[in-house]
């Protein structure tokens, strides 16, 4: 087993979501918390924002709904709906293998995701995040209420172990990122992102004060989210690929049990990874498998995307699997008894 790549990807993952959850923490102190109290009213497009970031190609977009749903932002429908919406690395393989109908299948997904999550609220409420990592959401300190609140430090000088470890730790992972090393090999629109998001959370930490730097980036994000995600992430991946190496013949046996594609396409969408999710699409590109057992796949699995929530909370977790497996089996249910 080659530990190399699964190293690069717990580190891609990690860094994704460390860097996210470092400039939401910012976005929420610099607007006094208006960000959050906007997105915690719910609504269809406040939900429909949520879902469509779900819906982009790989699992950036689902990383970072995550990080708002760990932090109280949105509703548990929201990310539920997002998740569904969510398509994760397969999304690229599936443009290239049917590009048509893999657009259509995306609509689906986002408006079959934004359908349940309004459902969802409606039925419980707008429930936030009730993990234990961060029950309280993002916090605001004092003088953080006040929308007048400055964010700049007002002198340069001077560079504390705190500040130092982020802006070296940031910078490792950009030039990590930019040779290749971590995240996508050559490049992409996702190397660009990673790149992008890595060089925002390096402004911040050079330029915020130092209240800000230690209460949010340092004792929240630094050390209590990102060993607990990356220990998580790095035994799910080491697990999966171990299995992987087993060489079991998932495919096989779904083409020797046709009747029972449906229920194993929801159910190997449980698993938090992007990888077993594309035995369907390469069955359905060569007309082996019907849509509606593609669509039942696709609403469940979401990539890596879950695997952030995995290691904050995994009761919240088996809860948005819970509610995506129900929508992916009614959903594809249907369109199967239809004739798709």
């Amino acid at each position: 087993m080659n530990l190399r790549p699964i190293l690069a990807d717990s580190l891609m993952i990690t860094g994704f979501v460390f860097v996210m959850m470092l400039l939401v923490e910012y976005a929420q102190v610099a607007t006094a918390g208006v960000l959050g109290r906007w997105l915690q009213r719910g609504g269809i497009f406040r939900t429909a924002a949520v879902t469509l970031v779900g819906s982009a190609p790989g699992c950036l977009g689902a990383f970072t709904d995550v990080t708002l749903y760990t932090h109280g932002l949105i509703s548990f429908g929201a990310i539920a709906g997002a998740m569904i919406a969510a398509s994760g690395d397969e999304a690229f393989v599936m443009l290239a293998l049917f590009p048509g109908k893999a657009l259509l299948l995306f609509g689906l997904l986002f408006a079959y995701g934004l359908f349940v999550a309004l459902l969802v609220d409606r039925l419980l409420g707008v429930r936030l995040y009730r993990g234990k990592c961060c029950p309280d959401g993002i916090a605001l300190y004092g003088a953080e209420l006040s929308s007048g609140h400055a964010l700049w430090r007002s002198s340069f000088r001077g560079l504390t172990l705190q500040r130092a470890s982020l802006s070296v730790t940031l910078t490792l992972f950009i030039i990590g990122v930019a040779l290749g090393w971590v995240g996508p090999a050559t490049w992409n629109w996702v190397r660009g992102m990673l790149l992008l998001v890595a060089s925002l959370a390096l402004f911040v930490v050079f330029t915020v004060t130092e209240h800000f730097l230690v209460e949010h980036l340092w004792e929240h994000v630094a050390k209590r989210h990102v060993p607990k995600i990356f220990a998580w992430v790095f035994g799910v991946l080491l697990g999966l690929a171990w299995l992987q190496s087993a060489e079991i013949p998932l495919g096989s046996w779904i083409k020797a049990h046709p009747g029972w594609a449906l229920l194993a396409a929801v159910l190997v969408g449980l698993i938090p990874e992007s990888g077993p999710h594309l035995v369907f699409v390469t069955l359905f590109a060569q007309g082996l498998l019907p849509f509606s057992v593609l669509v039942a796949s696709s609403v469940v699995q979401d990539g890596h995307g879950m695997l952030p929530l995995l290691a904050e909370s995994p009761a919240e977790f088996a809860k948005v699997k819970t509610v995506n497996f129900a929508a992916g089996l009614a959903l594809g249910g249907a369109m199967m008894a239809a004739g798709w």
